[in-house]
Order: structure tokens, then C-alpha cells, then sequence
């Protein structure tokens, strides 16, 4: 006799998140299976709170939506066999025409405008490229990855993706009309 697999959705990911022996970790749901991340070190919590800062006030300024940080849930695929995807984003910007209304201790049912990771020593190559072919599925239309080592930033869009290194300018396209920033600007020096 075979073995079914388990695969938990993301409405039972919900309750199990809230539980008192998951409430200190930091998880996502991937196709179904909880999979737990390491804590972020120092220069992660920096550069996560410069880039939510400028993001931020300019979403601010020009009244283009919301911005979100410290890892909320974006359901990014939902299916018939329970193989759900629920992964947090360290930036998220929802633009005006997309937000769901009034925050609630809901997961956001949609793929952000913008989504920001911010990559760590830790990070798998495998599980940033599935993050990244997630988001966009899930309707992302840009991505950015702030890689710390290197200290460059590639930027991914359905069409392809591109990286910038310290000298050249970050900018939010059509994504995040007018905002630009230097990238050596967001590492700590």
C-alpha cells in the first residue's frame, strides 16, 4: 500500500503559523511544505530598513499605494491538491489600484507590485530562482534582489533580468514611477 504525501494549504498554514511553537520562527509554505528560514543577521536587518525607508517615502509622497516589510504572507499559488505557496517578503509595494482594503491578520492573496529580498550567505540559488519564477507567476511585475556579498542588485522582470553593481541607479520603472536610488546607497559602508 502507497503512502500519501501530506501537503498543508495555506489556510492551515494560517492556524499553524499562530501556533505557540511557531510563533518565534521564520517560515514559508512552498508548494505545500513548511520550510523553515534562518533568522536574518545584522547587515540583513540594515539594508531591509534603508530600502523600506526610501521605498517607503516616496510610495509615501506621491500617494501610490502601500509598502509593506518584516516578512508578511503573499499567497502566491493556491491548487487543487493542497500544494499550496505562502512565502514572506522582506519589501513589498502594493500600488493604489491593487491594495485589498484595510490591513487584517490575513495573508495577501496576490503577488505584489514590487517584491525586495534581500539574499544572505545562506540563501539556496535553487530557492531564490523558485521565489523569483513564484512572484512573477503570481503576477510580480518587478523583483529585486539585494545581494549583501557582492553588493549588487539584480533586477528581474518577466522579460529577463539585469544586475547592477554600486555605480548604477536602482530605479522602480513604471513599477515605482520616479523612484530612483543609487545602489552603493544601500550598503552600509
Amino acid at each position: 500500500m502507497a503512502i500519501q504525501e501530506q501537503f498543508i494549504s495555506a489556510d492551515r498554514f494560517l492556524e499553524l503559523a499562530d501556533a505557540p511553537e511557531y510563533q518565534d520562527r521564520v517560515l514559508d509554505l512552498v508548494e505545500g511544505v513548511i520550510i523553515e528560514m534562518p533568522r536574518p543577521k545584522r547587515i540583513h536587518g540594515v539594508v531591509v530598513a534603508r530600502l523600506t525607508i526610501k521605498i517607503g517615502n516616496h510610495v509615501g509622497q506621491n500617494d501610490l499605494g502601500e509598502v509593506t516589510s518584516g516578512d508578511p504572507g503573499f499567497v502566491l499559488e493556491r491548487n487543487d491538491y493542497g500544494r499550496d505557496t505562502v512565502r514572506g517578503l522582506d519589501i513589498a509595494f502594493i500600488s493604489k489600484s491593487r491594495q485589498l482594503g484595510p490591513p487584517d491578520f490575513s495573508w495577501y492573496e496576490l503577488g505584489p507590485d514590487l517584491a525586495v529580498e534581500v539574499i544572505s550567505p545562506g540563501n539556496k540559488a535553487g530557492d531564490i530562482h523558485l521565489k523569483v519564477m513564484q512572484l512573477l507567476s503570481a503576477g510580480t511585475r518587478l523583483v529585486w534582489l539585494v545581494y549583501l556579498e557582492s553588493r549588487t542588485v539584480a533586477a528581474h522582470t518577466a522579460e529577463g533580468a539585469v544586475t547592477l553593481t554600486e555605480a548604477d541607479t536602482l530605479s522602480g520603472g513604471d513599477v515605482l514611477p520616479g523612484f530612483e536610488l543609487r545602489v552603493g546607497d544601500i550598503f552600509p559602508s
